[in-house]
Formats: C-alpha cells, structure tokens, sequence
C-alpha cells in the first residue's frame, strides 16, 4: 500500500527538455514524427553509441521506454506494414510517444525495435481508468506486531531498504480531478515501473490497426499482431544489468537489488523481499512467491515432525519383535512359503524377507499413526493461515477492493476471431460476438472425451506396468531360483526379486509418466483452445481443470495401485485370481509379509524425487542454455553496442501460462506430502530441501533468464486454493485407508489385544498367526512349479503344507480355507479406525478453521481507518475547494453554512445556492 518517492529531476525540467528535444528531431509535441510517418534519424547510429548500453530511455535521455515491440521487416510484407502504420499511428493518437531503432543498429542486423514512452497525461487518464490507487497520507497507524526474541531472526533479515522499498501510505483510487489530493512529489517517479508496464500494455491491447472509417472492433490489440507475425515480440524493460550496480543515476536498480538479496541461492536461509518483487514485477507474481515461501516454512514444522517419526522408527529398530521372529533361522527359517507366481516360482523361506521388514519398520510403525493425524492437522493450519498471510498481503498491497471484472469481461482475441455470430450485449449494448449452445456443447464434448482418452492411456499404462511387474517378478524368481534364500548379492546390497521388480517398475512408470505429461500439455491446450473460452480467466480456469485431473492420475495412480489394490485381490493357492485370465499365467500381486508399505514407500520416493529433480534441471539449465545460444552472436561481435531491449529481446519469453505451469507443480507436490504421507514420514523433508532451491531457482530465472513478465493484479493463488482444500479433505481419507489396509498396524494390535494366547500380550506368535496353511497336494498341477525351478532345500516328501499371506482356516476343517474369525475381526477393526481417524480428524479441522479467523484483527482495523481517512480527507478536500471557489466569486472565502464542517456532503450543495 505505498509507493516511492525518490527524485530524478523537476517535472517542469523534464518538460522542457522533451519540448527541446522534439523541436531538434523533428517530433511533435507527442513525440511521433510528423503526418504518422516513421522516418529514420540519420544520425541515430551516433546518438545510440552515446548510450549507455543499460540505457533505459529514448535518445534524448529524458523520457524512459516504458515497452518494447520489435519486427522484422519482411520483402513481402506489405500488409504487415500497412498494419503496423495504422496501429504505430493509432498509438500515436491514444498519447503514447515512439522511437524507432533502425535494423542497422540491432546486432542481427534485421530486426527493427520500437520504443514507447507514455507521458505523464496518459498515465494520469488510464490510472484513473483503471482505479490504481496511490498515496493521500503517511500511514499514521503505530506497528503492533511484536516477535518475541525477534533477534533470533536476525539472520535471516534483510536490509529494511530491500524489504520495505516504499514509505508506508493510505491510498485511495486516483482520481485526475483531484490530483493535488495525492502526494504526488515527481510526476516522472510517482507510478513504479510496473504500474506504468501496465497501463502501456491496456492500451497497446485495446488499440485496433484500422482505419477510423473501417472500424472493425475484431482488429485490434498487439496479441492478434503477435499471433499473425506483424511484432515479433512485446515486453516492458528490465531495468539495468543484474549482475552489477549501475553508476547511471538515471537508471534505477531494482533489479540489481533483486539478483543480490533474492535470486541467489547462498541467500536461501533469508527472508524474501516480496514488496520488492511485488513493486517489480506486480501483485500477480508477487503472490505466487508470497504463497511459495509461506508454503516452505509450514514445510519446516511437517519436516521436523516426519523426522522425528522417522527417527523413532530408527530407535526401535532392534526392538521389533516379528521381524526378529522372520529373521530366525529357527521361526523364519523354517517356516516354508507358498510360490508367489505360477510355474516359474518356486517355494521359498519367509526368511528370505528380512531385509525388506526392517526397512519397513521405518516407515510402519507406531508414530504412523501419530504422524497420518498430525499432516491432517497441519493441512488445515496451512491453510487457514494462509488465508490470513493473504489477507494482510491483500491490505498491504492495496488489492482490499481488487475485482477482477475487468479479466472477466475483456474478450479474447481468439474467441472475437472464430465467433462469427453477433447478438446485443445488455450491458454495454453494443453487439458482441458470441458461441451458439450448440457448438458451445459440442465442442465440451469432445474435450471431454479427449480427456476421458488420455485419462484411460494412463490407465492402459499403468496396467502393462502391473504386467511387467508380474512377468519380469516370474523371470527374476527363476533366474534366482538356486540361491540358498532367493536372494543376490549387488554391490553390497541384498537384492530379492520383490525388491528388484518394485524399483524398475517404479522407474518404467516414471518415465512414462514424463512422456505422457509432455504430450498431454500440448494437448491440454488445443483443446481448450478448441473450446474458443470467452474471456482469459474462463481460458485460465478451463485449462487448469483439465491438466490437473489429467496429472491427479497421471502422477498419483501408481502409488494408489501399490496402496489400495496391490495385494488385496490375490485368492488363496489352489484359487488364485489372475490379472486377464488363468491361461495368460499372471497372477495378481502379492504383498510379502512385511507388508506393502515399503512398496509405496519406494514408489512414492521414486516418482516424487525424480519429478522434483527433472523439474529443477528443466527450470534452471534449458532457460540458460536457450539464451546462451541466442546471444553468441552478440558475443562475437563487441563492437555492436548490444543495447538493453536487445539483451532482453535475446531473453526467454515469460509466456502467460509461466505461473500456470508454477503452481502445478507445486500443487503436485502438495499432494505428495498429504496424500500418502503416512507410507512416507520424510515426504515433507524432501518437499522442504525441494522447494527452498525452488524459491531460488524461480527468483533466478525470472531476474535474469527471462524477460521482465507484463505487470497484473491478483488477490490471491485463484483456483489453486480450492484445488489445494480439495487435496487437503482427501488427504485424511487416503492417509487413513493406507493405515487401515497398506499398514500392518491394525492386524498387529488386533493379535496383541484380542489373539494372543498368552496371560501377558507381547507380539511373540505374531508371524505364524498371520499366515495361513496349505496343504501343498492340494495346488493344481498346471500352476505347480516346474521341475528344477524348486530350491535344493525343498523336499516334497518332506514338506508338505506351506504358508500363505492371508487368515483361512486350514485344510481339513469344516470351513476349509474359507476366512476365519480372525480377518472379520480385523476388517471390523480397520473400518472402526476409518471412521474413527476421519471423524476426530475432521472435527479439529472444523475447529481449528472455525477458531482462526481469516483477516486478522489488525488488518480489519486498519481497512477501516483508511477507508474512514479517504471519506473525511476527501471532504475535507472538498471543503477546501469549495472555499477556494467562493473567495474567487468574492464571498471572502467564508461559506455561510455552518454545517459545511460536519462530514455531510449534501450541504456542499446547499452551500453553492
């Protein structure tokens, strides 16, 4: 809610010297050339190597380019100049000044750049437009935020300078009438430069390229003239070069300031300057890194609870008694298993698994529990209090009375272009373009199926990854077949064929997870361009529903297969159930009897820290290489000038979907963290390490790999919010079926409390009860193992009954291998902590929503006082006036209504009669 006040010259100076340097070039008083011509200076070559190379402003050095458009003049393109005539002169007539740099000059010798200027008039006119509100009075409203120990903080801060650019004001929407009602000291300084960036680009996007007495109102706007090729490009300044502070007074150096407290990553422990980057860049990015930052420091309290629970799984470590029971060669040594595949499985030693049930002990363990409720909690602390971090941002950043009616009602230039129907608009009425219902349902339609079919190629997926674990687990187990517990040495590591399957098949589905996301994203956009969307925020909407539900299951389906499907329609042997049919011999999945937890610990790892790996390479190195690539020319050539539009013209173009794509991620991530975090503690740690470099690496970029973004207001993340509360509630559904089903928790406390056969409950026994016995005659002979796939251990004379992963009565009893007792208990008891974790679960999150206010107190206060301010400065300035007018008309300057004092404005009137 303030502005700066830094001083570059007199307005008056100013003035006079752009009226001296229009005389000298031949500019009128607009600074175009006379009769809308576009005459090249002869002399510009001379006046451009005056320049410093971080110029910001025309040749004449006064008046700042506030964008940039820039074309190639093509042999045959007489249409393109004829456009660019008419709108350059258009432009002309909106008030905006231009200045044209020749192609001579440009280091690729043909590209032409035309700069613009607009003067303080038009600023002053579009502000008005466009509500900015601006400075009346110095914030009066003493700071009451104390931070206890705030010196423990003190290495994270940064200079207040840096952090707080700007004095600190009420503000109230600018009105030209009363411009001597605002604190208005240099008219040149008065609007940041991305306010300026903004209204520059207001008009360049409603000013059409015809003639008055052909006006067509399809033609207009600098985004058709970028989609059919007249600009090559348009783009605000950046302001002078990143890497080092300009001697040039002239030149400011935000951007500096930004690449040396934000953008590198040896600031990471620092607080952000988001007023800053907000005065920069606009609100729009600004509440992005806002949301992105407070997102990470929530992160630091599920990081340090995940650690701890991770850390306890540690500590107990050696104190697990069923795994020490598995790992006894005189329990699991003996107790023979039932083969996990058809012919090429042979039977095996629950021993054989140790190593797998320790590692699950890490992450299914007591604290599981403790840790699926805690991440429910802290969703919802997350959320709400980030809804107050926005709501004090919203005040703060003058967005309280922010609409965005504006996006809502702007029609985009494709939908004016393709909608050839007109019909009267009741509010402006005016005729307008529109979609009919019938093409309008159409259209939806086959957007919907387009979706339907990538969702279902996802599917198709991961089902052949399911079959590749199946037939790749049947070789292995083979190939395997004639160590003495089934298992390899690899470097070091004990590698089973369970182990081995899970993680190439974790790493199959994250590459076709990739691929799929790169197809699907051009996809994405044809058809929500084929959907012809009425206005960018509708486009905006439609575009993010489709890619998320598309990357919902594109990213998460795996990990639900591992979590909710594998192992659980499996049969018993002599009845296996099979994935397509019994002849194609591949059976359903099993989990071992350590669970499979580990499982979807392994696949969560793996697509979770690949993405965020791939993702940071992508951001930071494809940017940098791109641009390396595009300057080489300037590299090999120095003595071209190389000027600031041409370093930012050899830049990344910042495209509209640039924070779309952003908060993807993010949100991808987000769920992640909560939605199968009770499989995975150290989720929020690797989230945590992720996005402290994903701030920075995002602030990189953004300040030196792209060009400067065109400035836009946002209240708040827009969709994503109701995305991110739609994982939230979710997230306590799935985290509690994965502690009910994936876990073994509930079987575990179901044997110790209600099974064990002993006066004292221990977990001794545990193993044995939770397997089931098979009587080995009784397994068909199409689906025994072959000869020679068997261990030399195994003697059938010998052995005849093995165990299998289940609770069924044994053979020989009345309900042979029909479920007993035990399971119903146990499925009883899963369902009973369902309803129990989801209840306790959501009633504290109600609470704590209820509880936590959405503005804080402060904040409502101080909207209150500044709207109080704005009606009593506002009469208070009317008074004045009125005053001012009488003494004028020769009334002494004294109003004969006493009343003219009080805040009742009808008595103005009064007064004037």
């Amino acid at each position: 809610m303030s502005r700066g006040k830094v001083t570059v010259g007199s307005p008056q100076d100013t003035l006079i010297e752009m009226s001296e340097t229009a005389s000298q070039t031949g500019e009128d008083n607009n600074g175009f050339y006379p009769n809308s011509e576009r005459i090249l200076l002869q002399d510009a070559k001379v006046d451009k190597h005056h320049q410093s190379k971080d110029s910001v402003y025309f040749r004449d050095g006064v008046r700042r380019v506030d964008f940039v458009l820039s074309y190639v003049d093509e042999k045959e393109g007489e249409r393109k100049q004829e456009r660019r005539k008419l709108y350059e002169a258009n432009l002309q007539k909106a008030g905006l000044e231009l200045e044209l740099e020749d192609k001579s000059e440009s280091e690729d010798g043909k590209t032409y750049f035309l700069k613009i200027h607009v003067p303080w008039e038009v600023l002053a006119t579009y502000a008005d437009v466009l509500k900015i509100k601006v400075p009346f009075k110095i914030n009066d409203i003493p700071e009451s935020r104390e931070i206890p120990a705030s010196w423990l903080f003190t290495p994270f801060r940064l200079p207040g300078d840096v952090m707080n650019p700007e004095p600190d004001y009420f503000t109230a929407h600018f009105d030209k009438s009363k411009i001597d009602f605002f604190l208005i000291e240099n008219k040149d300084t008065f609007f940041p430069s991305s306010t300026r960036n903004r209204i520059v680009y207001y008009i360049l996007s409603r000013c059409p390229y015809n003639k008055e007495d052909k006006l067509n109102k399809d033609k207009r706007g600098i985004k058709r003239l970028l989609n059919n090729g007249t600009y090559t490009s348009a783009f605000p300044l950046h302001d002078c070069s990143y890497w080092t502070k300009s001697q040039d007074p002239n030149c400011e150096n935000e951007r500096y300031s930004l690449y040396r407290y934000w953008a590198q990553f040896f600031r990471f422990y620092k607080e952000q300057p988001l007023n800053l980057v907000r005065r920069y860049y606009g609100e729009k990015i600004g509440i992005y890194f806002a949301w992105l930052g407070f997102y990470t420091e929530m992160l630091f309290y599920a990081a340090l609870v995940g650690l701890i629970c991770f850390i306890y799984g540690l500590a107990t470590y050696d104190d697990v008694v069923w795994t020490k029971e598995i790992c006894d060669e005189k329990i699991g040594g003996e107790i023979v298993m039932c083969p996990l595949c058809d012919k090429k499985c042979g039977y095996w030693k629950l021993n054989s698994t140790c190593n797998s049930t320790w590692q699950s002990h890490l992450f299914d363990n007591t604290a599981t529990v403790f840790f699926a409720i805690f991440m429910g909690i802290w969703v919802t602390l997350f959320l709400e209090f980030w809804k107050r971090r926005q709501a004090r941002l919203e005040y703060e950043w003058d967005l309280v009375d922010f609409e965005e009616e504006q996006q809502r009602l702007q029609l985009r230039p494709e939908y004016e272009t393709k909608c050839t129907s007109r019909r009267l608009n009741r509010v402006t009425q005016e005729m307008e373009p529109y979609l009919p219902v019938t093409s309008k349902c159409a259209r939806s339609m086959l957007s919907g199926a387009t979706v339907l079919f990538w969702i279902s190629l996802i599917i198709a997926s991961i089902i052949g990854v399911i079959a590749y674990r199946l037939a790749v687990f049947a070789a292995l187990a083979s190939v395997m077949k004639d160590s003495p517990t089934n298992k390899m040495e690899l470097v070091g590591s004990i590698i089973t064929p369970q182990l081995a399957t899970s993680v190439t098949a974790s790493c199959i589905n994250f590459v076709i997870i990739m691929i799929l996301n790169f197809l699907y994203e051009r996809v994405a956009i044809w058809i929500t361009d084929m959907e012809i969307p009425k206005t960018h925020l509708e486009y905006e909407n439609k575009l993010t529903v489709k890619m998320f539900l598309f990357q919902f299951v594109n990213y998460y389906s795996s990990c639900f297969y591992v979590a909710f499907f594998k192992g659980k329609f499996v049969g018993y042997p002599g009845k296996y159930e099979y994935m397509f049919s019994k002849s194609s011999g591949l059976r359903n999945e099993e989990c071992d009897p350590g669970g499979c937890l580990i499982e979807l610990t392994t696949q969560l790892v793996i697509v979770m820290a690949g993405k965020q790996v791939w993702g940071n390479i992508q951001e930071a190195l494809l940017p940098w290489i791109q641009n390396w690539w595009s300057s080489r020319k300037a590299r090999n050539h120095p003595e071209s000038l190389y000027s600031r539009w041409e370093q930012d013209y050899d830049l990344q173009n910042f495209s509209q979907f640039g924070l779309f794509y952003e908060y993807l991620e993010m949100v991808i991530q987000f769920g992640f963290i909560t939605l199968f975090v009770a499989s995975f503690p150290l989720a929020p740690l690797l989230a945590l390490m992720n996005n402290i470099l994903e701030v920075r690496v995002d602030a990189w970029k953004l300040t030196t790999q792209f060009r400067r973004p065109v400035s836009s207001k946002a209240h708040s993340i827009g969709a994503w919010e109701e995305i991110l509360n739609m994982i939230a509630v979710f997230s306590v559904v799935t985290n509690a079926f994965i502690v009910a089903f994936t876990s073994e928790i509930i079987p575990r406390l179901v044997y110790l409390y209600a099974y064990y056969p002993g006066s004292e409950p221990t977990m001794e026994g545990y193993i044995k009860n939770s397997l089931s016995i098979f009587n080995i005659s009784q397994i068909p002979s199409a689906h025994r193992p072959d000869d020679g796939e068997n261990p030399a251990w195994f003697n059938s004379s010998i052995i005849t009954t093995c165990r299998y992963r289940d609770y069924r009565y044994p053979a020989g009893d009345e309900n042979e291998y029909k479920h007993n007792m035990q399971f119903w208990h146990i499925l009883a008891a899963k369902m009973a902590f369902i309803i129990i974790m989801e209840h306790v679960v959501f009633v504290v999150k109600f609470f704590v929503a209820w509880l936590i206010p959405d503005v804080p107190s402060d904040v409502k206060a101080r909207i209150k006082r500044e709207r109080y301010l704005v009606h009593e400065y506002l009469h208070n300035y009317e008074v004045e006036k009125l005053k001012v007018q009488l003494s004028q008309n020769g009334s002494g300057g004294e109003c004969i209504c006493p009343e003219v004092a009080t805040v009742k404005h009808e008595v103005l009137s009064e007064c004037l009669t």
